[in-house]
């Protein structure tokens, strides 16, 4: 075993050889845990990227690559680098990847089919192993007859009619849940800001609010249920105002994303209005920045950074193991009270 100061020096004459003994496995467990195969024990696992990082052992990508014609490189495929919610979610599919010896490349593609088929184009020509999408599904249903045999997952967007591994949460379901929580506050008027419905989520959470007004007994009011193009702060604020200068305003507001009901908080001070005490808000995602605005926001969880470790996960078994059938996963979500609503 080396001294532990001496790991950082000679870590370019570590061998796989070396790893193996450090952590008690054999050459070829070693080898399947730094290749990313399914079938090893979590606990052997993390014996290995244990002895990996006090050994400094660093994998000769270039020969491998020679070797296995594998570009260790994985795509992500995001609509708005910009929305902070995909950041957390592309934190937790980086962190999978190079704890499995791959490279992350992040991919802007503004919701565009045509972007992204020109990014599947580096999984056809094999100078990328493997991609997560996080676009709308009207964007994969255009693509999954020319790509269905392509290495790649769905992560929150996803068809489970298309033939393609997915990891996400039930958006109907959440978005009830919202508005349940609003209802049991005593609130009746409610209004939806919703977003750009080519995305599956959006559908869903539009849904959702639907169901809990109707099982409430409440009618719907068209002139409360507003689309707006982009998930920013400015769109809220606007929406907001608009919500506002109807001749009979709503008490409550679900925005389908914590970056528009952000903007709703603003929306709602500049003309005036109070939160909670005039009009109650509540957001979804749970990103950061929620819980430090003023007041801070109530909101659904999206666990995302587990979404993006998750959709590493499935990804890598699918390169792992290209004829087996990899399921998709629904995760949790979760009510987050705080003084917003």
């Amino acid at each position: 075993m080396p001294r532990p100061g001496a790991a950082s020096a000679e870590a370019g004459n570590v061998s796989i050889a070396a790893v193996a003994r450090q952590a008690g496995v054999s050459v070829a467990t070693v080898s399947r845990v730094l290749n990313g195969q399914a079938v090893v024990k979590a606990e052997t696992r993390d014996k290995v990227m244990a002895a990996v990082e006090v050994l400094g052992y660093r994998m000769n990508h270039l020969a491998r690559n020679l070797r296995t014609a594998a570009s260790r490189l994985l795509l992500t495929m995001v609509p708005d680098v910009g929305n902070p919610f995909y950041a957390e979610i592309v934190r937790g599919i980086d962190s999978v990847a190079r704890q499995h010896g791959y490279f992350v490349l992040l991919c802007d593609t503004g919701a565009d089919p045509g972007r992204e088929r020109s990014y599947f184009d580096l999984l056809r020509t094999r100078r990328a192993d493997g991609a997560i999408c996080l676009d709308p599904d009207t964007v994969q249903h255009a693509l999954a007859e020319e790509s269905a045999s392509l290495p790649w997952v769905a992560c929150c967007e996803f068809d489970p009619a298309v033939p393609v591994p997915y990891v996400g949460i039930d958006n109907r379901a959440a978005a009830a849940e919202a508005v349940n929580h609003l209802l049991a506050q005593g609130h009746r008027d409610i209004a939806l800001i919703n977003s750009d419905e080519r995305f599956l989520y959006a559908r869903q959470r539009r849904q959702g609010y639907r169901d809990a007004l109707a099982d409430a007994g409440l009618r719907l009011h068209p002139e409360w249920q507003l689309t707006v193009q982009s998930l920013d702060f400015a769109a809220g604020a606007a929406a907001a105002a608009q919500l506002m200068a109807l001749p009979e305003p709503p008490t409550a507001i679900f925005a389908v994303s914590d970056t528009l009901a952000i903007g709703v908080l603003r929306g709602l001070r500049d003309v005036g209005r109070r939160v909670p005490d005039d009009v109650a808000v509540i957001g979804f995602d749970d990103i950061a920045i929620a819980a430090q605005i003023d007041p801070p926001l109530t909101t659904i969880l999206q666990p995302m950074r587990e979404l993006g470790e998750t959709a590493a996960r499935l990804l890598l078994q699918r390169l792992a193991e290209p004829g087996a059938v990899v399921p998709g996963m629904l995760l949790p979500h979760r009510l987050i009270r705080r003084a917003s609503g």
